[in-house]
Protein backbone atom coordinates (compact mmCIF):
# COMPACT_ATOMS: atom_id res chain seq x y z
CA UNK A 1 0.00 0.00 0.00
CA UNK A 2 2.48 2.51 0.51
CA UNK A 3 4.57 1.87 -2.65
CA UNK A 4 1.34 2.50 -4.77
CA UNK A 5 0.98 5.56 -2.30
CA UNK A 6 4.47 6.48 -3.65
CA UNK A 7 4.29 5.63 -6.88
CA UNK A 8 1.15 7.88 -6.99
CA UNK A 9 2.82 11.04 -5.37
CA UNK A 10 5.90 10.20 -7.81
CA UNK A 11 3.41 10.56 -11.25
CA UNK A 12 1.12 13.29 -9.18
CA UNK A 13 4.65 15.66 -8.98
CA UNK A 14 5.68 14.86 -12.48
CA UNK A 15 2.43 15.46 -13.84
CA UNK A 16 2.20 18.40 -12.20
CA UNK A 17 5.36 19.88 -13.02
CA UNK A 18 4.98 18.71 -16.66
CA UNK A 19 2.60 21.40 -16.53
CA UNK A 20 4.32 23.95 -15.08
CA UNK A 21 6.36 24.12 -17.67
CA UNK A 22 4.17 24.17 -20.71
CA UNK A 23 2.46 27.26 -19.22
CA UNK A 24 5.65 28.77 -18.50
CA UNK A 25 5.35 28.97 -14.78
CA UNK A 26 8.42 29.45 -12.51
CA UNK A 27 10.49 26.47 -11.07
CA UNK A 28 9.91 26.43 -7.52
CA UNK A 29 12.74 25.52 -5.90
CA UNK A 30 13.39 25.46 -2.00
CA UNK A 31 17.16 25.75 -0.37
CA UNK A 32 17.22 24.69 3.14
CA UNK A 33 20.44 25.57 5.06
CA UNK A 34 21.39 24.52 8.40
CA UNK A 35 21.45 28.18 9.71
CA UNK A 36 22.19 31.61 8.58
CA UNK A 37 23.53 33.31 11.42
CA UNK A 38 27.56 33.03 10.49
CA UNK A 39 28.61 34.94 7.38
CA UNK A 40 29.87 31.81 4.90
CA UNK A 41 26.07 30.76 4.89
CA UNK A 42 24.84 34.35 3.93
CA UNK A 43 27.05 34.36 1.38
CA UNK A 44 26.08 30.49 -0.68
CA UNK A 45 22.53 31.96 0.14
CA UNK A 46 23.42 35.59 -2.05
CA UNK A 47 25.08 33.73 -4.40
CA UNK A 48 22.37 31.66 -5.06
CA UNK A 49 19.59 34.26 -5.10
CA UNK A 50 22.26 36.01 -7.74
CA UNK A 51 22.07 32.55 -9.90
CA UNK A 52 21.06 33.85 -13.47
CA UNK A 53 18.12 31.65 -13.77
CA UNK A 54 16.65 33.12 -10.12
CA UNK A 55 17.10 36.67 -11.62
CA UNK A 56 15.87 35.58 -14.90
CA UNK A 57 12.56 34.60 -13.13
CA UNK A 58 13.09 31.19 -13.98
CA UNK A 59 13.54 29.77 -10.90
CA UNK A 60 11.13 30.98 -7.74
CA UNK A 61 13.21 30.36 -4.72
CA UNK A 62 12.58 30.17 -1.44
CA UNK A 63 15.31 30.14 1.34
CA UNK A 64 14.52 28.27 4.93
CA UNK A 65 16.98 29.17 7.96
CA UNK A 66 17.26 25.87 9.71
CA UNK A 67 18.43 27.83 12.87
CA UNK A 68 20.98 24.94 13.48
CA UNK A 69 18.48 22.58 14.33
CA UNK A 70 17.54 19.01 12.31
CA UNK A 71 14.11 18.99 13.68
CA UNK A 72 13.28 22.01 12.27
CA UNK A 73 14.92 21.57 8.91
CA UNK A 74 12.30 18.04 8.75
CA UNK A 75 9.31 20.72 9.21
CA UNK A 76 10.64 22.43 6.52
CA UNK A 77 11.00 19.54 4.14
CA UNK A 78 7.64 18.83 4.85
CA UNK A 79 6.77 21.79 3.81
CA UNK A 80 8.14 21.98 0.64
CA UNK A 81 6.35 18.57 0.28
CA UNK A 82 2.84 19.83 1.33
CA UNK A 83 3.56 22.89 -1.18
CA UNK A 84 4.73 20.47 -3.98
CA UNK A 85 8.03 22.08 -4.42
CA UNK A 86 9.69 21.17 -8.01
CA UNK A 87 12.88 20.57 -5.63
CA UNK A 88 14.96 21.17 -2.75
CA UNK A 89 19.33 22.23 -2.32
CA UNK A 90 19.87 20.66 0.81
CA UNK A 91 22.40 22.32 3.61
CA UNK A 92 22.11 19.88 6.48
CA UNK A 93 22.92 20.71 10.16
CA UNK A 94 23.18 17.18 10.83
CA UNK A 95 24.93 14.20 8.72
CA UNK A 96 22.55 11.79 10.47
CA UNK A 97 18.96 13.73 11.13
CA UNK A 98 19.04 15.21 7.53
CA UNK A 99 18.24 11.36 5.70
CA UNK A 100 14.51 11.55 7.26
CA UNK A 101 14.19 15.12 5.57
CA UNK A 102 15.69 13.49 2.32
CA UNK A 103 12.71 10.66 2.47
CA UNK A 104 10.50 12.85 3.06
CA UNK A 105 10.96 14.74 0.01
CA UNK A 106 12.35 11.30 -2.00
CA UNK A 107 8.42 9.88 -1.72
CA UNK A 108 7.20 12.86 -2.92
CA UNK A 109 9.01 12.31 -6.53
CA UNK A 110 11.31 15.99 -5.18
CA UNK A 111 14.87 15.71 -6.02
CA UNK A 112 17.00 16.83 -3.52
CA UNK A 113 20.50 18.12 -4.17
CA UNK A 114 22.94 18.59 -1.29
CA UNK A 115 25.32 21.22 -0.80
CA UNK A 116 28.18 22.04 1.25
CA UNK A 117 27.74 19.24 3.87
CA UNK A 118 26.84 16.10 3.88
CA UNK A 119 23.90 13.80 4.65
CA UNK A 120 24.23 10.27 4.73
CA UNK A 121 21.42 9.03 2.47
CA UNK A 122 20.96 7.02 -0.66
CA UNK A 123 18.28 9.18 -1.39
CA UNK A 124 20.24 12.51 -2.73
CA UNK A 125 20.14 13.41 -6.89
CA UNK A 126 23.60 14.55 -6.33
CA UNK A 127 25.88 16.74 -4.04
CA UNK A 128 28.54 19.71 -4.66
CA UNK A 129 30.75 20.91 -2.32
CA UNK A 130 34.48 20.88 -0.86
CA UNK A 131 36.24 17.84 0.22
CA UNK A 132 36.57 18.42 3.84
CA UNK A 133 39.06 15.59 4.82
CA UNK A 134 41.02 17.54 2.23
CA UNK A 135 40.84 20.59 4.07
CA UNK A 136 41.14 19.63 7.33
CA UNK A 137 44.62 18.02 6.48
CA UNK A 138 45.78 20.87 4.59
CA UNK A 139 44.87 23.43 7.12
CA UNK A 140 46.36 21.47 10.04
CA UNK A 141 49.74 20.89 7.88
CA UNK A 142 50.27 24.22 7.41
CA UNK A 143 50.35 25.24 11.01
CA UNK A 144 52.50 22.27 11.56
CA UNK A 145 54.95 23.40 8.99
CA UNK A 146 55.19 27.07 10.99
CA UNK A 147 55.67 25.17 13.87
CA UNK A 148 58.69 22.91 12.21
CA UNK A 149 57.27 19.80 13.15
CA UNK A 150 57.25 20.22 17.06
CA UNK A 151 55.16 21.90 19.36
CA UNK A 152 51.75 22.06 21.45
CA UNK A 153 48.48 22.38 19.39
CA UNK A 154 45.02 22.92 20.28
CA UNK A 155 41.82 22.59 18.04
CA UNK A 156 38.37 24.35 17.93
CA UNK A 157 35.78 21.99 15.96
CA UNK A 158 32.42 22.47 14.48
CA UNK A 159 29.08 21.22 15.80
CA UNK A 160 29.60 17.85 16.92
CA UNK A 161 27.69 15.54 13.77
CA UNK A 162 27.55 17.85 11.39
CA UNK A 163 29.98 16.35 7.81
CA UNK A 164 31.94 19.44 7.77
CA UNK A 165 33.21 18.99 11.71
CA UNK A 166 33.46 14.85 11.18
CA UNK A 167 35.57 15.39 8.01
CA UNK A 168 37.84 18.14 9.10
CA UNK A 169 38.76 16.55 12.20
CA UNK A 170 39.92 13.03 10.15
CA UNK A 171 41.61 15.65 7.62
CA UNK A 172 43.24 17.18 11.10
CA UNK A 173 43.77 13.79 12.52
CA UNK A 174 45.39 12.53 9.48
CA UNK A 175 48.15 15.08 9.74
CA UNK A 176 48.95 14.30 13.20
CA UNK A 177 49.56 10.82 12.75
CA UNK A 178 52.39 12.60 10.18
CA UNK A 179 53.88 14.78 12.29
CA UNK A 180 54.69 13.01 15.41
CA UNK A 181 56.35 15.61 17.10
CA UNK A 182 53.12 18.24 17.36
CA UNK A 183 51.14 17.53 20.45
CA UNK A 184 47.56 17.82 20.36
CA UNK A 185 46.58 19.82 24.21
CA UNK A 186 43.20 19.67 23.53
CA UNK A 187 40.19 19.52 21.12
CA UNK A 188 36.38 20.81 21.58
CA UNK A 189 33.83 22.50 19.81
CA UNK A 190 33.01 25.94 19.46
CA UNK A 191 30.07 25.38 17.04
CA UNK A 192 31.43 27.55 13.45
CA UNK A 193 30.89 30.76 16.34
CA UNK A 194 33.57 33.69 17.07
CA UNK A 195 31.63 34.01 20.60
CA UNK A 196 32.24 30.46 21.50
CA UNK A 197 35.70 30.18 20.28
CA UNK A 198 37.11 33.23 22.11
CA UNK A 199 35.29 32.03 25.23
CA UNK A 200 36.68 29.02 24.34
CA UNK A 201 40.62 29.78 24.04
CA UNK A 202 40.11 32.27 26.41
CA UNK A 203 39.59 28.79 28.97
CA UNK A 204 42.77 27.24 27.45
CA UNK A 205 45.38 29.89 27.36
CA UNK A 206 44.36 29.87 31.56
CA UNK A 207 44.67 25.90 31.75
CA UNK A 208 47.58 25.60 29.33
CA UNK A 209 49.37 29.20 30.33
CA UNK A 210 52.41 29.67 27.85
CA UNK A 211 51.86 26.11 26.52
CA UNK A 212 50.22 26.78 23.22
CA UNK A 213 52.40 27.37 20.24
CA UNK A 214 49.55 26.60 17.29
CA UNK A 215 46.05 26.74 16.60
CA UNK A 216 43.91 25.07 14.20
CA UNK A 217 40.01 26.14 13.47
CA UNK A 218 37.79 24.36 11.63
CA UNK A 219 36.17 27.23 10.51
CA UNK A 220 37.60 30.64 10.63
CA UNK A 221 35.22 32.14 12.74
CA UNK A 222 36.30 30.03 15.50
CA UNK A 223 39.87 30.72 13.93
CA UNK A 224 38.89 34.31 14.32
CA UNK A 225 37.72 34.33 18.03
CA UNK A 226 40.92 32.85 19.21
CA UNK A 227 43.10 35.61 17.70
CA UNK A 228 40.60 38.13 19.73
CA UNK A 229 40.86 36.15 22.69
CA UNK A 230 45.41 35.84 22.33
CA UNK A 231 45.03 40.11 21.62
CA UNK A 232 42.97 40.69 24.75
CA UNK A 233 45.65 38.07 26.82
CA UNK A 234 48.55 40.49 25.47
CA UNK A 235 50.07 38.03 23.14
CA UNK A 236 51.56 39.01 19.98
CA UNK A 237 49.20 36.61 17.64
CA UNK A 238 52.44 36.48 15.37
CA UNK A 239 53.80 34.36 17.21
CA UNK A 240 51.16 31.60 17.54
CA UNK A 241 50.47 30.38 13.68
CA UNK A 242 46.28 30.01 13.45
CA UNK A 243 44.64 28.20 10.69
CA UNK A 244 41.14 28.76 9.52
CA UNK A 245 38.72 27.32 6.27
CA UNK A 246 36.22 29.35 4.42
CA UNK A 247 37.91 32.41 3.58
CA UNK A 248 35.18 34.85 5.50
CA UNK A 249 36.11 38.63 4.64
CA UNK A 250 37.20 39.36 7.84
CA UNK A 251 39.58 36.50 7.44
CA UNK A 252 41.03 37.57 4.25
CA UNK A 253 41.56 41.00 6.02
CA UNK A 254 43.37 39.00 8.79
CA UNK A 255 45.51 37.98 6.24
CA UNK A 256 46.25 40.74 5.12
CA UNK A 257 47.02 42.27 8.15
CA UNK A 258 49.58 39.50 8.81
CA UNK A 259 47.45 38.27 11.90
CA UNK A 260 46.15 34.93 10.34
CA UNK A 261 48.34 32.78 9.31
CA UNK A 262 46.39 30.34 6.74
CA UNK A 263 42.75 30.88 5.43
CA UNK A 264 41.58 28.59 2.88
CA UNK A 265 38.48 29.53 0.43
CA UNK A 266 35.48 27.27 0.33
CA UNK A 267 34.23 28.99 -2.96
CA UNK A 268 30.39 29.39 -1.57
CA UNK A 269 29.07 31.14 -4.56
CA UNK A 270 30.55 28.47 -6.59
CA UNK A 271 28.86 25.78 -4.68
CA UNK A 272 25.50 27.80 -4.50
CA UNK A 273 25.41 27.63 -7.86
CA UNK A 274 26.32 24.31 -9.11
CA UNK A 275 23.70 22.84 -6.67
CA UNK A 276 21.17 24.28 -8.67
CA UNK A 277 22.68 24.04 -11.75
CA UNK A 278 22.85 20.46 -11.05
CA UNK A 279 18.76 20.68 -9.57
CA UNK A 280 17.49 22.17 -12.83
CA UNK A 281 19.46 19.27 -14.70
CA UNK A 282 17.60 16.58 -13.05
CA UNK A 283 14.23 18.79 -13.40
CA UNK A 284 14.90 20.16 -16.65
CA UNK A 285 16.39 16.94 -18.16
CA UNK A 286 19.58 16.96 -20.74
CA UNK A 287 18.64 20.09 -22.64
CA UNK A 288 19.31 22.48 -19.82
CA UNK A 289 22.38 24.30 -20.41
CA UNK A 290 24.60 25.89 -16.57
CA UNK A 291 24.67 29.18 -15.86
CA UNK A 292 26.78 29.42 -12.80
CA UNK A 293 30.31 30.88 -13.37
CA UNK A 294 32.01 27.46 -11.61
CA UNK A 295 32.49 25.36 -14.98
CA UNK A 296 34.75 28.14 -16.68
CA UNK A 297 36.20 29.02 -13.23
CA UNK A 298 37.03 25.21 -12.52
CA UNK A 299 37.78 23.43 -15.90
CA UNK A 300 38.81 20.66 -14.67
CA UNK A 301 34.98 20.14 -13.41
CA UNK A 302 33.68 18.35 -15.57
CA UNK A 303 29.43 18.87 -16.00
CA UNK A 304 28.49 15.44 -17.48
CA UNK A 305 25.10 16.56 -17.56
CA UNK A 306 24.69 17.40 -13.71
CA UNK A 307 24.56 13.20 -13.52
CA UNK A 308 27.25 13.25 -11.39
CA UNK A 309 26.63 11.70 -7.66
CA UNK A 310 29.43 13.92 -6.47
CA UNK A 311 31.12 17.40 -7.66
CA UNK A 312 34.15 18.63 -5.35
CA UNK A 313 34.64 22.14 -5.64
CA UNK A 314 38.63 23.07 -5.81
CA UNK A 315 39.69 24.56 -2.53
CA UNK A 316 41.92 27.79 -2.68
CA UNK A 317 44.58 28.75 -0.26
CA UNK A 318 44.55 32.14 0.60
CA UNK A 319 47.91 33.54 0.62
CA UNK A 320 49.63 37.68 1.24
CA UNK A 321 49.54 36.99 -3.01
CA UNK A 322 46.42 36.43 -3.82
CA UNK A 323 44.44 38.04 -0.91
CA UNK A 324 43.50 41.45 -2.74
CA UNK A 325 42.36 40.00 -5.57
CA UNK A 326 40.12 37.46 -3.64
CA UNK A 327 38.70 40.51 -1.55
CA UNK A 328 37.81 42.58 -5.25
CA UNK A 329 35.50 39.07 -5.69
CA UNK A 330 34.23 39.16 -2.14
CA UNK A 331 32.92 42.97 -2.56
CA UNK A 332 31.57 42.19 -6.11
CA UNK A 333 29.39 39.34 -4.05
CA UNK A 334 28.36 41.44 -1.25
CA UNK A 335 27.61 44.43 -2.80
CA UNK A 336 24.76 45.38 -5.44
Amino acid sequence: MRKSLRLVLIVLAATLFASAIAQNQPIRIGAAVYGLQAEYMQLWTTALQRHPAVVSGQVQLTVFDGRYDASVQQAQFETMVTQRFDGIIFVPIDIEAGAAAVAVAAAAGIPVVGSNTRVNSDQLASYIGSNDVVGGYQQAVGVFEMLGGKGNIVILEGPLGQSAQIERREGNLKALEEYPDINLLVMQPANWSRAEALARMENWLTTYPGQIDGVVGQNDEMALGAIEAMKAAGIDVTTIPTSGIDGVTDAMLAVLAGEHDISILQDARGQAEGALDILLARIIGPSYEPLGQLWTRYPDMEWAGGQLDVYNVPWTPITPENVEALLAEREELTTR
